[in-house]
């Protein structure tokens, strides 16, 4: 602690104390937000994007630019309240745990980038051979079941694609729901359900198409929980093609 000399140079008329915060007591400071920041990311947000942030069923956040938050603010806000439509909750914590993660998760940045085998090149011919396209859009075309591609590379991590193509109800994603319906007329229909309420059902078929019917209209309502409407390419595709489509996934980063 200085004391300051009061306004008229008397020295024991008037002491001020002056706080000046030290260097070592800045950098502890810092280090204790980022420690705090570290302990409440691996409880709260590395189940879903990864320990390391490389990505899972949240988005992939060990990069030097996130597309969804391009500065501070953004990001505090995206931890803060969520991304509606996704599946990335609000937060309960305070606006100060917040700051430390978000703090944290910028030093995800620097991790460095998973070491993918497999060919990118031969992996798109390999997704063109499976026509991944009926299902999944890519470059304004294609499918809507599936979820999109054009970014996936930059959601998901290398282990949660390749766990997604080799177990696909291992990595279903919160709140999916496949529906088996059979109609009073006899139609049996497979889909995903799009909305629901006491008193009527929507769903998109594996064609994409929608269907909309009051409960009374079935005789059959299936909820099947962690099923995927995606079968297993375990068995139709060698190690080398697995690593292939895998790398070509993880290229697919959007626009940048």
């Amino acid at each position: 602690m200085r004391w300051g000399v009061a306004a008229g140079g008397a020295i024991g008329v008037a002491l001020v104390p002056l706080v000046v915060l030290s260097a070592p007591t800045v950098v502890t400071a810092q280090t204790a937000e980022m420690e705090q920041g570290k302990r409440l990311y691996e409880s709260q947000c590395g189940s879903c994007h990864g320990p390391l942030g490389n990505g899972g069923r949240g988005a992939n956040l060990a990069q030097p630019r996130l597309r969804r938050a391009s500065d501070d603010q953004a990001l505090f806000n995206i931890i803060r309240r969520g991304i509606p439509g996704t599946e990335m909750p609000g937060s309960p914590l305070t606006p100060r745990q917040v700051s430390s993660i978000a703090a944290y998760v910028k030093t995800l940045g620097r991790v460095e980038p998973e070491d993918i085998p497999g060919d990118g090149r031969r992996g798109e011919a390999v997704f063109a051979a499976l026509d991944c396209a009926r299902c999944h859009t890519l470059g304004g075309r294609g499918g809507i079941v599936g979820p999109g591609l054009d970014d996936i590379g930059a959601r998901r991590s290398a282990a949660h694609l390749r766990e997604a193509l080799l177990d696909p109800e291992a990595s279903v994603p919160s709140g999916f729901l496949q529906l088996r319906v059979v109609t009073k007329d006899g139609r049996a229909l497979t889909g995903f359900r799009v909305n629901e309420d006491a008193f009527s059902i929507q769903f998109r078929d594996l064609s994409g198409r929608l269907h909309s019917f009051w409960k009374y209209e079935l005789d059959v309502l299936e909820q099947q929980w962690q099923r995927s409407p995606m079968g297993s390419y375990a068995a139709r595709l060698t190690s080398e093609q697995t690593d292939d489509l895998v790398a070509y996934l993880v290229s697919l980063k959007g626009a940048q």
